[in-house]
């Protein structure tokens, strides 16, 4: 039976349809088949992520990227023709607007800094509960940085050299406070922002916030945005604005 609405003053417009957010675009590259059917598996329960390829080795997964146009790479590290971190690098050099997701089974922390330094937006290990892995894909889509704190931790040791750590003297020494403003600006970077994006957000202009950067590479004695970001989520700074 079906019922049609009439023209009542007693009626309630209808509601406007809801807008439907478009899936996350996924696509997971890992040589061995059980840990892309574990992965497959898992994310298909999610409503708002979309397995859209797979690949079994380095060379296939930059064909699919090209392909398919993804939004985010689970990339693991030890794979066949082309390892992860050249994968990576070649990802980078195609400029494609894909975030990378390492996933990992070493604790190599030489691969972890060099998989930041080449681009990729967060480092998952394997034996990482499922649900966080889940977590990271939805974090790195919204434009923000995901290392666990076992990560972070051999990550910011390997930044700031023997002996020191990001934040607690050596290189990442905070050399004197940092305004509020500047700790705003710290945590955006950490969240992924370009500096004409967090200028629009703050209602300021582009150079005034690369003059924030320059004061506040110079007070944590830090040398590249990466640092910077390492610093804020060791200090909880990219929590803000969430």
């Amino acid at each position: 039976m079906s019922t049609s609405i009439g023209t009542s003053p007693n009626l309630d417009p209808p509601d406007p349809p809801a807008t439907e957010k478009k899936a996350i675009r996924v696509v997971l590259a890992d040589d061995h088949p059980i840990v892309r059917d574990g992965l497959r598996k898992l994310l298909s329960l999610e409503d708002d992520i979309e397995i859209v390829g797979e690949a079994a080795d380095g060379r296939e997964v930059l064909q699919i990227v090209q392909d398919t146009e993804p939004d985010v790479v689970i990339l693991d590290l030890r794979m066949p023709n082309l390892d992860g971190l050249s994968a990576l690098q070649a990802l980078q050099q195609m400029n494609k607007r894909a975030k990378v997701i390492v996933l990992t089974a070493s604790e190599d922390k030489n691969e972890f800094v060099q998989a930041m330094k080449l681009g990729c937006s967060g480092i998952v290990l394997k034996q990482t509960a499922p649900e966080l892995i889940v977590k990271s894909i939805r974090k790195v889509h919204a434009g923000e940085i995901w290392l666990d704190s076992h990560t972070t931790a051999a990550v910011m040791r390997q930044f700031a050299g023997p002996g020191e750590s990001l934040g607690s003297g050596g290189r990442g020494r905070e050399r004197s406070p940092l305004s509020a403003r500047e700790r705003e600006i710290v945590g955006l970077v950490a969240q992924g922002y370009k500096n004409k994006e967090m200028a629009e957000k703050m209602f300021i202009s582009e150079q005034t916030v690369k003059n924030h950067l320059h004061n506040i590479f110079d007070k944590l004695g830090v040398s590249d945005r990466l640092e910077l970001a390492l610093y804020a989520i060791h200090k909880g700074l990219h929590l803000t604005d969430r």
